[in-house]
This record gives structure tokens, C-alpha cells and sequence, in this order.
């Protein structure tokens, strides 16, 4: 059973993702931009900056995306509009009666194509370029490129609530852009039927409906009819109501295109699921297996067993360019929708990446897959969920001094400025990529610069340094995730990671939250404790019918003195499911042990201890 991440051979190409053009461009002058296309074109200015937030978040980006979009405004430069007309970008350009490449690449420019395209289709849904800002629901809809109503919907819906809501950010270029949100403000949908986009009846997917989603399901059936232990891409169940409590929602970027995803998931040869699947271009979600069942996803059949597997289309080293915010936003909203179902908490512990997942055991750590990777925005993700990840809990706040040892702190870098060096390499060479957003903060062996990066030993045996390379997660600590802190000198600050102390740049404490109140452990006793990497129940607890399965702690210990971030103890348990109808002995049982265990943040991934071995405190200050 392998990680549907998996599905591409590693190490991945040296290709870089998008990164700004616009980082010439005066202060101030993007917003201008939007001021006078506004007024050039007799677009609501709310309408024109709502647009380009919920298109790219005001990023002016080299382009194209997987949609084959640029800029801001993302005019789409592949295929038709809604009405066989051209594609978004070169429609703009004759409007304009400018050349398409400067579209492409002068933000100012863009802003100007953009605008012009939303006075065309209001004017052609309403026949005039009204002032009010409620009554250009149809041009916003149309802008969205989507044939479906529901998606065209949702995008509008989007827009208008940015509008009453307001926003405001810097980009990457160093831009501060904002919109000044206006709660009174309502959409008048009367023109939408003049569309006259295709209308989807509610189906068979497990989704929230604002989503059109469909379900293509992974392969299962018998791969040898003679043999029942042979099938594919997942296991049945009936989970919560079997005892697999769902606890956890994983984040997976596919490395294959969507339909080569959706492909490998029907070949029962494959050996590996998610639940869903969401598209870059324009956020369509996938059912691929039912919720009830379990997926193969996640590399820890424990993790799968409490775990739903979400896939989005991209490839990790590529980032922005296929993490889109149709993307984003559509997968926010499938999150909200099964945390609400499941009871499943919507913050960092709870919403995880495949990264963070353990390896279950030390000799499977080496193979952990790392995506969605450095270029996935948890910022921007967690506060489409309504749940920054510097929230972890109510007392949390950013901190506004270098955290003291002993305190609990979330790491909060940033994203649009936060930009460390980041190496992808393929077989022959190793390239730098450009500077660009990224998720998580370097780590040292001492509080210096020139200090060694830490070194995972299951990703360098041979003892070497850290490196920058994208796939070496074992130096790294990522947006949302909670340690103790373990030391500071000057603007450095430690942390206690993998049994060792861990150290990053956090001048100031810009670059983490401080966490007020939770629940942290530190061993017993007075020696090392062990670190699993599943919570298995206890050989004395299996039937004779059902093989007990190994409980071996992984070679790292957390030692005397030192302190981890934990959530509330689970108890230990096995799934047990190796044939296709259920027929071996034990089949569909759910063996449960004496032994509970704490899951916790021990380095870039999570890992458990057993209860017995640690001291739990809580924090109240």
C-alpha cells in the first residue's frame, strides 16, 4: 500500500514555479493601476480589485498557470471563453489594441485587460456600465471562465464576499494593496440566466453543494480473480461507525496532471487512492473514494485508518503555478465541509500535509513523500478554512519579543515575504530556484547563519549537513506547526526538534506566535523516551486469528529536560483488512489495546509516545 504521491519518481525536475515581474514597480502603483482602470472603463472599482483577489490575490505572476493564465487579472491565454469567443487574454489585448505579450507581463497593462473584459460582458449582459457595484453579478460570473453554473456561482459569490468583507495585503513585489469592504452591499442575480451556462443536478459525492462534484472511482475489484488478498487502491470500511475515528485531513499535491491522476487511480495495479481530487484550473472536486473507506495515501496505515486524503493537482517543485486560488478556495471549502461532518478540529494538528505524516518505522522514514511542499500557501489555506495557524489556541498571539525558553510558540514566518533558499534537483544537476514565497523557516545546529543546517540521519546516514534541497524536510519547521522553546541568543531562537535544539532566525519573534495555553509533555523519568511512529495496540491485545503487529520505536528519543507540543491521548488500535470481500479470518476488525499514546510535533512530522512514558503540563500563563 503506497502514497498516491507516490504516483511521480523522485527527485523532481529543476523547474521553477511562478514568481513576481513586478518587483520594479513603484510603491503604491498597482493600486493606482486599479484606480484608473476602474475609472477608464467604468468598472465599480470594488468589482475590478474583488476580481483579481479571488483570480490571484493581487500577485502578479510570470506565468502561465496550468489554466494558461497571467498577471493579476489571470487572463487566460488557452482555449474559449464560455461563448467560443478567444480566450480571455487576447479578447483583452483587441480590446485594448495591445500586443498580448505585454498582457502578459506589464501588471499595469493587465489590470487595463482585465477591466476592459469586465465592461464587454456587462455591457453585453446588461446592456450599460452601471456605477452600483450590486449589479454586475453576471460579468463577474462570466469573468470566472467557468462553463458550469455552479462554478460561475461560486466565483461570483466569492467576489461579493470579498467585497462586503474587505481585504487587504503586501504582495510578494511588496505591494499593499486594499479594499474597502461594504457590508450593505448585495448582488443583484437577475441577469445571471442570461448566461445560459449548463445546469448540474446534485450527485452522488460526498461535498458540500456549492461544489459541482462528480466521482470517478478508484479501482478495487480483484487484480487475480483466484486470489482475494489481490486487489486495489483501498480498503472498505464503515468508518466512524466501525471505531476508525476521522480524525485528520491530509494535504497531497498529485505530481501528475489531473486526468493522469484520475487514470492511475482506476488502474488497481497502482496500489494507492485519495478520497478526492481537486483541479488547479478551476477547482472541480473529485470524489475518488467514499469516505467510509480507506484510502492509501498517507505511507502510515495508521494515519489512513483515521485519515481522508485530499489530492490537488500540482507538482510540488512548481508551486504557485498550479496551487491557484480556485484551487485554494474550492478545497477550503471541502475541508470546512467534512471537518463539520466528522467533528474534526480545523486547525494545524488536525488539517496536516503529507509531510508531516511519521514514517512507521525507521526504516520507512527515508521514503516519506513531502509534499504539497514549501510553495503551499498555510497562511492563506488556514484562513480560508477561518482558522489562521497562528491560532492554535485562544490565547495565542503573535509575538512581539523573542520567545523566552519554556514557552510554546506556532511557526508564523509569513509567506508572500518569506523567501529562504530553496534547491531542486534531478539526476545530472542541482539548481537554486528564484526567490519565492515560501512556507516554513530554516533550521540551524547553532544560533548563527554559518551555523551547519540540521541533518535528518534517515535522509543522510552518512551524517552530512542539512541541505536546501525542496525534498530535505528534516531542516526545516513549517507554517502552523508548535514547539517549545528551547534556547535564545540574540534575534535566534531554539526550539526542541527530533531530541535535538533546533535553531532559526526569529528577529524579534517575527517569524512565530507565542501559544498562551495547551498541552505539552516531557518524559517521566529520568531517561530517554521513545518516539513511534504509529499507535499500535500491544501484542497481548490481537486474537489468535489476526497477527500481531510490530510496535518498534524509531531511533530518535526525546530526552530529560526536553518538551513537545501534544493533543489529547488516542488509544492504540489496528484495522485489520487484507481481502477484497471481507473472507480472511478477522477480517473488518478493529483491534484495540491497553496502551494510549500522545501524539505529538517532534520534528517536521508527527510521531507518538505512550502515555505511561511522559509527564503531561499544561500551560496557563
Amino acid at each position: 500500500m503506497v502514497a498516491a504521491c507516490a504516483l511521480a519518481v523522485a527527485p523532481y525536475p529543476a523547474v521553477a514555479g511562478r514568481r513576481p515581474t513586478d518587483a520594479a514597480t513603484p510603491p503604491g502603483a498597482l493600486q493606482h493601476a486599479f484606480s484608473s482602470a476602474a475609472r477608464e472603463f467604468h468598472v465599480p472599482e470594488s468589482v475590478l480589485l474583488a476580481v483579481s483577489y479571488n483570480e490571484s490575490l493581487w500577485e502578479s505572476h510570470a506565468g502561465p498557470s496550468t489554466s494558461g493564465g497571467y498577471g493579476v487579472m489571470h487572463l487566460v491565454d488557452l482555449g474559449h471563453d464560455m461563448s467560443g469567443g478567444p480566450a480571455a487574454l487576447p479578447a483583452a489585448a483587441v480590446l485594448l489594441s495591445a500586443p498580448a505579450g505585454q498582457l502578459r507581463t506589464d501588471p499595469v497593462e493587465n489590470v487595463r485587460g482585465g477591466a476592459a473584459l469586465l465592461a464587454r460582458y456587462e455591457r453585453e449582459s446588461m446592456g450599460a456600465l452601471p456605477s452600483e457595484a450590486g449589479l454586475w453579478y453576471a460579468a463577474v460570473a462570466r469573468y470566472s471562465g467557468s462553463p458550469d453554473a455552479t462554478g460561475a456561482r461560486v466565483f461570483a459569490d466569492d467576489v461579493y464576499r470579498t467585497m462586503r468583507t474587505g481585504a487587504a495585503r503586501t504582495t510578494a513585489a511588496g505591494e499593499a494593496i486594499r479594499l474597502t469592504g461594504d457590508p450593505t452591499l448585495r448582488p443583484d442575480t437577475a441577469a445571471f440566466g442570461r448566461l445560459h451556462l449548463r445546469e448540474s443536478g446534485p450527485g452522488p459525492a460526498e461535498c458540500p453543494e456549492e461544489l459541482d462534484c462528480d466521482v470517478v472511482p478508484a479501482a478495487h475489484p480483484q487484480a487475480n480473480p483466484t486470489n482475494t488478498a489481490s486487489y486495489g487502491n483501498y480498503d472498505t470500511a464503515d468508518r466512524p461507525g466501525d471505531g476508525n475515528t476521522i480524525r485528520t485531513i491530509v494535504i497531497h499535491d498529485t505530481e501528475l496532471p489531473y486526468d493522469a491522476t484520475l487514470q492511475a487511480f482506476q488502474n488497481p495495479a497502482t496500489g494507492g487512492s485519495s478520497h478526492y481530487v481537486v483541479r488547479s484550473s478551476d477547482g472541480h472536486v473529485t470524489q475518488v473514494v467514499p469516505t467510509a473507506d480507506i484510502a492509501w495515501h498517507a505511507g502510515n496505515w495508521y494515519v489512513n485508518a483515521h485519515a481522508i486524503g485530499i489530492e490537488h493537482e500540482g507538482f510540488a517543485v512548481e508551486g504557485a503555478t498550479w496551487y491557484t486560488e480556485v484551487l485554494y478556495r474550492s478545497s477550503a471549502r471541502l475541508v470546512r465541509y467534512l471537518a463539520g461532518r466528522f467533528d474534526i478540529p480545523l486547525d494545524r494538528e488536525h488539517v496536516i500535509g503529507h509531510d508531516e505524516v511519521p514514517g512507521p518505522t525507521q526504516d520507512q522514514i527515508a521514503g516519506m513523500h513531502w509534499d504539497p511542499g514549501p510553495f503551499w500557501d498555510w497562511d492563506h489555506y488556514m484562513e480560508l478554512l477561518g482558522a489562521p495557524p497562528g491560532a492554535r489556541e485562544a490565547g495565542t498571539s503573535k509575538a512581539r519579543h523573542l520567545p523566552e525558553p519554556g514557552a510554546t510558540v506556532v511557526i508564523s514566518p509569513g509567506f508572500a515575504g518569506n523567501t529562504p533558499p530553496v534547491t531542486s534537483c534531478d539526476p545530472s544537476d542541482c539548481k537554486q530556484l528564484p526567490a519565492q514565497p515560501s512556507n516554513f523557516v530554516e533550521l540551524h545546529t547553532g544560533p548563527s547563519p554559518d551555523a551547519p543546517l540540521l541533518s535528518e540521519p534517515a535522509l543522510h546516514p552518512d551524517g552530512s549537513a542539512g541541505t536546501t534541497k525542496i525534498n530535505d524536510w528534516g531542516d526545516t519547521a513549517v507554517t502552523g506547526q508548535s514547539f517549545v522553546v528551547a534556547g535564545r541568543d540574540g534575534d535566534w531562537t531554539a526550539i526542541w526538534y527530533g531530541g535535538r535544539a533546533a535553531w532559526f532566525e526569529n528577529p524579534g519573534g517575527t517569524k512565530t506566535a507565542t501559544v498562551h495555553t495547551g498541552l505539552t509533555v516531557t518524559p517521566r523519568r529520568d531517561s530517554p523516551v521513545a518516539v513511534y511512529g504509529r499507535a499500535y495496540p500491544e501484542a497481548a491485545a490481537f486474537p489468535p486469528e489476526i497477527p500481531s503487529q510490530t510496535v518498534a520505536p524509531l531511533d530518535a528519543t526525546i530526552q530529560p529536560g526536553q518538551a513537545y507540543v501534544a493533543e489529547a491521548p488516542v488509544a492504540s488500535d489496528y484495522y485489520r483488512f487484507k481481502t477484497i470481500d471481507g473472507s480472511q479470518p478477522g477480517d473488518g476488525t478493529l483491534v484495540r489495546g491497553e496502551t494510549s499514546y500522545y501524539p505529538i510535533e517532534f520534528n517536521h512530522r508527527r510521531a507518538f509516545v505512550k502515555v505511561d512514558d511522559v509527564r503531561p503540563a499544561r500551560r496557563a500563563d
